[in-house]
């Protein structure tokens, strides 16, 4: 396994926006995972660890569109209507030995090979059949209705580019370009624990100042949908010396160690100590809200990321932070989520220097287009506004105030991961 430097996450700035976090990440860190061979029905979700090059031409012969009669364009009469024999029939899967389409017509049927000599395919519905003659009308261009060997993919060209996650019209362009296995990436081993005294078992009940601790189902999730394996070491206290070794052991085993809490300056927070003390730790300062503290470190050569404590917080950073990070330690392209324009039904004010992610439920205005409302309480620690809300509106660092009518960018929930 890869072992990072421990100053590979210096930042000597004050606050860092999210585009300089996330080109500091592809400038130091390498690609962690490896690569293996997996069936294509297995691939799912997976990230491709090198192109995927065509075996051969896709589709691999020329063949015909649609329903319908080959034909020669040079036979049809330009004046007027065009009258041929019906000289064969030719059904997919079929091959065109002995069949010519000069000089007549051949029955042709979608994803057949286009006969020696045809070079066009009228479409069934658009001819008239009258015994073994079909009557053609005129107007038709050369070519209609054909489609040529390597139209869609030529033989060696890159079907694929390694980085990609696999979606299931990638494994189909896999398997039309002659594969039934591709390499991929391994997924990345992500150790996932809560730190502090406060916390409690889902499900236990709770004691006098104690929470549930949520966080960490929340973040276990998330990272299972970004392609991470994910080891739960559970709730750890408030120990310093029995963090740092607990630390030192899930470097061993795993590609990330991730965190919500505990990594703050106050004197209770004893990740920061343990860190410290099995690593190093570096603060950055991010222009987001929510969000702005995060921990950026390694331990034993390998990184450490210790996110805010509120959930709200924890949302934001997770998916524009750490997704970043995990793309490019697994091997994968980076691509910032698609967002679509909203109009604000909403007024706001923010600081400038600083991008936000306002929570927003969405519907569609009186004129069809979709109006975002934002939620009534916006405290990071508010976790039923991520569950009462459709998705994050982002107001840009130079923007501080928000009228209703302003068209502002929406990340539906279910397309950030």
């Amino acid at each position: 396994m890869a072992q990072l430097t421990d100053d590979c996450f210096a930042f000597g700035g004050a606050l860092m926006r999210i585009e300089d976090a996330v080109a500091l990440i592809a400038e130091r860190l390498p690609v962690l995972a490896g690569t293996e061979w997996l069936p294509l029905g297995q691939a799912d979700g997976r990230v491709a660890a090198e192109p995927v090059l065509a075996l051969h031409d896709v589709p691999p012969f020329p063949n015909s569109a649609v329903d319908g009669y080959a034909i020669c364009h040079g036979d049809l009469n330009p004046e007027g209507e065009t009258r041929l024999l019906v000289r064969g029939r030719l059904p997919a899967g079929m091959a065109a030995e002995g069949i010519r389409g000069d000089g007549g017509a051949i029955r042709i049927f979608t994803g057949a090979p286009m006969p020696p000599g045809a070079d066009t395919v009228f479409m069934q519905e658009d001819v008239r059949r009258e015994g073994d003659v079909v009557v053609l009308p005129s107007g038709l261009k050369r070519g209609a209705n054909a489609r040529d060997a390597g139209e869609d993919i030529a033989r060696g060209a890159r079907a694929i580019p390694a980085g990609r996650r696999l979606r299931p019209q990638d494994l189909a362009l896999a398997a039309a370009c002659g594969h039934d296995r591709i390499a991929v990436r391994t997924r990345l081993r992500v150790a996932l624990f809560s730190t502090g005294d406060e916390l409690t078992e889902p499900g236990v009940p709770l004691l006098s100042g104690a929470i549930h601790d949520s966080n960490r189902v929340m973040l276990a999730t998330l990272l299972v949908r970004l392609g991470a394996e994910v080891a739960d070491l559970g709730i750890l206290r408030d120990e310093p010396e029995a963090l740092a070794v607990r630390l030192r052991q899930a470097a061993r085993d795993h590609d990330l160690i991730l965190t919500s809490g505990g990594v703050s300056t106050g004197e209770e927070d004893h990740v920061k100590t343990a860190v410290e003390a099995v690593g190093a730790l570096m603060f950055w300062r991010l222009a987001i809200k929510p969000g702005r503290p995060v921990a950026m470190g390694v331990v034993d050569g390998t990184p450490f990321v210790g996110l805010p404590g509120n959930p709200g917080a924890v949302y934001v950073t997770l998916l524009f932070v750490v997704r970043p990070l995990l793309a490019r330690l697994g091997g994968a392209h980076d691509i910032k989520p698609l967002g679509q324009p909203v109009r604000a039904a909403f007024t706001y004010r923010k600081k400038a220097s600083r991008r936000e992610f306002v929570r927003v439920s969405v519907s569609p205005g009186p004129d069809a287009v979709l109006e975002a409302m934002k939620y009534p309480r916006e405290g990071a620690g508010v976790l039923s506004s991520l569950t009462e809300t459709d998705g994050l509106v982002e107001l840009d660092d130079a923007v501080t105030a928000v009228a209703t009518g302003d068209m502002l960018t929406f990340y539906p929930h279910a397309m950030l991961w």
